[in-house]
């Protein structure tokens, strides 16, 4: 198969496989999918070809993202997901929490999208500062 992408759309390509593999594998341990891993190599040995030496390295005769590239920003921008996927998950399990202890149903889409919304809104005020657990 052939592949025509301008320089711009080969580094878009290449942050998005980044972010794709961390997405899969970065908490996997041992037990990575290395079917990723050799996809994310592939396409980071292309680097020297199209110009983008600073973007790779070699470690165990494989092509890996380089310091440069993995500090370039591009961890700014899964932090920055893992930020909003941390507190949508938290307001709505908060949300179903709060439903079910009132009496309502757990299937009740208004109320708990409603409860939902109160806690993102906090959130986006306050962060975690105002969570109180009681152990």
């Amino acid at each position: 198969m052939d592949l025509s992408l301008s320089l711009k759309q080969f580094r878009r390509l290449l942050d998005l496989v980044y972010i794709g593999n961390w997405v899969l594998n970065s908490a996997r341990g041992d037990d990575r999918i290395t079917e990723f891993d050799e996809v994310e190599s592939f396409l980071f040995a292309k680097c020297r070809e199209m110009g983008m030496e600073k973007l790779t390295e070699r470690l165990d005769n494989n092509a890996i993202p380089s310091r440069a590239f993995a500090e370039g920003g591009i961890h700014e921008a899964i932090m920055e997901y893992e930020d909003i996927i941390f507190f949508e998950i938290l307001a709505e399990e908060l949300a179903r929490r709060d439903v079910i202890a009132e009496g309502g149903a757990e299937d009740d889409a208004e109320q708990i999208n409603e409860r939902i919304g109160a806690y993102i809104a906090e959130f986006e005020r306050n962060g975690t500062d105002n969570i109180v657990l009681n152990l």
